[in-house]
């Protein structure tokens, strides 16, 4: 997916990753009873905070990275028909493997 997008300093565009959630004896959840996900694809990435000495810090994530973000971090935008996630790289809590 491409962006017109471009997040400043720290921060990170995610799109989260809707999973379909069904109870163990099979009955599928609707949208109303669905936690809000935290697990995403990072689709565009800030060029890294400045230190207090000037020096731009590289940022620890890229795109196309699996990510786990906190539940009520960053902030819900609308690209066209898709909902998208800006957050802070702090507000990142881990990255998957490959």
């Amino acid at each position: 997916m491409s962006i017109n997008i471009q997040p400043m300093a720290d921060r990170v565009v995610v799109k989260p990753i809707e999973r379909e959630e069904m109870t163990k004896g099979g009955i599928l959840l609707p949208d109303t009873a669905k936690e809000k996900p935290q697990e995403g694809e990072v689709l565009a990435v800030g060029q890294g905070r400045l230190s207090e000495d000037g020096k731009r810090i590289p940022m620890d994530v890229k795109v196309g990275d699996i990510v786990v973000y906190a539940r009520y971090g960053g902030t819900e935008i609308k690209v066209d028909e898709d909902t998208l996630m800006i957050l802070r790289e702090s507000d990142i809590l881990a990255k998957k493997g490959k």
